[in-house]
């Protein structure tokens, strides 16, 4: 049985993660920061408010697992800062409040092409990401790195709708993935009794 932080839980990949959460026997109760309300479930226990850190700060309930399915674009945040602030700090935020409440166990979404040297501030900023999540030496982390995600967005990104025929045909980690593959990747991946540092590039990914 496990008590799970998940922040993310509106997005692509987190609404799908969020659904096998309620579903999954082994899940008790799932507490889900997020701006907006998400539906009535029994085991959901959903803050809302505008400012994730601050939601973050006042929980105080333990947790064992941590999911983090955070993501934006510069486009969407509108600057490079705002970004940054949702695609790193945010994540660091989800990570030591994790910590805080006891969890041994931090599942986080990055995205293929993560390197903390890129030149390109998206792949530059999940890399320095996923630098700082190894940093706090956690007992168990996974960090998965989809392609290009496939599902239904509630705000479609224009720059996937007219890449993704591409992505359907690209090999290997290229090819694009199902958002409902990567949420079922993570909670397989959260009862691992594997210890250390998992990462699972794209087409590992692949239910």
């Amino acid at each position: 049985m496990a008590r799970v932080l998940i922040t993310g839980a509106s997005g692509l990949v987190g609404g799908e993660l969020l659904r096998l959460l309620q579903a999954d026997e082994q899940i008790t109760v799932i507490v889900a920061p997020t701006r907006t309300a998400l539906p009535a479930h029994v085991k959901l226990q959903n803050p809302v408010g505008n400012d994730l850190h601050e939601l973050l700060m006042h929980l105080e309930q333990p947790v064992d697992k941590v999911f983090c399915c955070l993501g934006t674009t510069r486009r969407q945040a509108g600057s490079a800062e705002a970004f940054r602030y949702v695609d790193h700090q945010l994540v660091v935020d989800t990570a030591l409040c994790g910590q805080r409440l006891g969890a041994q166990h931090f599942l986080a979404v990055s995205a293929i092409g993560a390197n903390a040297h890129s030149p390109f501030l998206y792949n530059r900023t999940k890399g320095q990401m996923e630098q700082a999540l190894r940093e706090q030496r956690w007992p168990f982390l996974t960090l998965v790195r989809p392609s290009m995600l496939v599902g239904e967005r509630a705000k479609p990104r224009l720059l996937e709708q007219l890449t993704f025929p591409l992505f359907r045909l690209l090999p290997g980690k290229w090819k694009a993935v199902s958002a409902k593959d990567v949420a079922k990747t993570l909670l397989t991946q959260a009862f691992s009794t594997c210890s250390g540092v998992k990462i699972l590039e794209s087409d590992q990914l692949h239910c």
